[in-house]
C-alpha cells in the first residue's frame, strides 16, 4: 500500500534492538538512580580508596572511597539532564529560527542564516568553555553553553527542509484557499519535515553527552563532587597504572551510551527513510 514503510531489514531491526538496549541500559538506572544505586555516591570513605572490585563494591572504589557503581549510576542522572535539555532546547530554537528563515525568504533569510554562519566559525566545545567559564560550573550552566551552538545545525537542516516543500503542491493550495502564514508553516510545512529533525535529535543527545563529559573532564562542567562520568575519567587519569578500573568502567559507559544513541540515529532513520516505502 502506497504512503506506508515497509519493514526495517534484518540488520537495521539488530541495529534497533542493540540500540534500545544500550539506551535503555542508561535510561533505566538514570531513572530510577536513588533506588538501584547501592551506596550513598557521595559517601567517603579514605580506608577503603581505591578498593578494586569484589562482592561487595562490583565495580570497586575511587580515591575517596566512594562505590564507583553509585557514583555511575547517579551520573547518568546528569548525562541524562544534559542531554535532554540541550536538546529540546536547541530543537526548539533550531527549529523555529530554520522555519521562518526558509519560508519568509529575503532579507530575513539573509539575516538568520548569517548569524548561524558567524556562530558556526566558532569551534564549539572552544565557545561551551568560554561560556561556561563565565558563567560558572552547574548542569544549568553546561545546558546553556551547549544549546548557544548546538541550535544552529537544527537550524540549517529545517530551512533547506522547508526550501525543499514550500512550493509544493499542498503547500501552495493552503496558501490559495487564504491560510494564514502561521498556519501554513505550523500546520502543513513542519508536520511534513519532522523525520530528519528526530534523526537528528537523537544524534545530537550522544553529541550532548560527549561534551558534557568534556567539559567535566576539565573541570569545567557540573559542581564539584557531583558524580559526572566526565569527572570520574578525570579523578581516575592520576591513578591510571594503580587502579585503571577507575577510569575504564566511566569511559566504557561513555562510549557505550554515545554508540546507543548513534545507533538509534540510524534505526529511526531506516525507519523514516522514504527510499523504504512501497512504490
Amino acid at each position: 500500500m502506497k504512503g506506508f514503510a515497509t519493514p526495517p531489514g534484518r540488520e537495521a531491526r539488530r541495529a534497533l534492538m542493540l540500540a534500545a538496549l544500550l539506551t535503555a541500559g542508561f535510561l533505566l538506572p538514570a531513572v530510577f538512580a536513588d533506588l538501584l544505586a547501592p551506596f550513598d555516591p557521595s559517601a567517603v570513605d579514605l580506608s577503603g580508596g581505591l578498593q578494586p572490585p569484589d562482592a561487595s563494591h562490583l565495580l570497586g572504589r575511587d580515591q575517596q572511597g566512594a562505590d564507583i557503581l553509585s557514583r555511575l549510576i547517579h551520573g547518568a542522572q546528569i548525562s541524562l539532564f544534559v542531554g535532554f535539555w540541550t536538546v529540546t532546547v536547541s530543537t526548539l530554537l533550531g527549529v523555529a529560527v530554520g522555519l521562518l528563515a526558509g519560508y519568509a525568504g529575503g532579507w530575513v533569510e539573509q539575516l538568520l542564516m548569517r548569524l548561524v554562519d558567524v556562530l558556526l566559525a566558532f569551534p564549539g566545545l572552544l565557545l561551551a568553555i568560554a561560556l561556561v567559564a563565565m558563567l560558572g560550573a552547574g548542569k544549568t550552566n553546561v545546558v546553556i553553553a551547549l544549546s548557544a551552538l548546538g541550535w544552529t545545525g537544527f537550524a540549517r537542516l529545517v530551512r533547506g527542509q522547508v526550501l525543499a516543500v514550500k512550493n509544493l503542491d499542498y503547500v501552495q493550495a493552503a496558501e490559495g484557499l487564504g491560510a494564514n502564514h502561521l498556519r501554513i508553516m505550523g500546520r502543513h510545512i513542519l508536520p511534513n519535515i519532522m523525520a530528519p529533525v528526530l534523526v537528528q535529535s537523537s544524534f545530537a543527545i550522544a553529541g550532548a553527552i560527549l561534551s558534557e563529559a568534556s567539559l567535566s573532564f576539565l573541570g569545567l562542567g557540573v559542581a564539584v563532587g557531583e558524580p559526572s562520568w566526565g569527572a570520574m575519567l578525570s579523578e581516575g587519569r592520576y591513578v591510571l597504572f594503580e587502579a585503571p578500573f577507575v577510569s575504564i568502567f566511566p569511559g566504557t559507559a561513555i562510549m557505550l551510551v554515545v554508540l546507543g544513541f548513534n545507533l538509534l540515529g540510524d534505526a529511526v532513520a531506516d525507519w523514516l527513510d522514504p527510499k523504504r516505502r512501497v512504490s
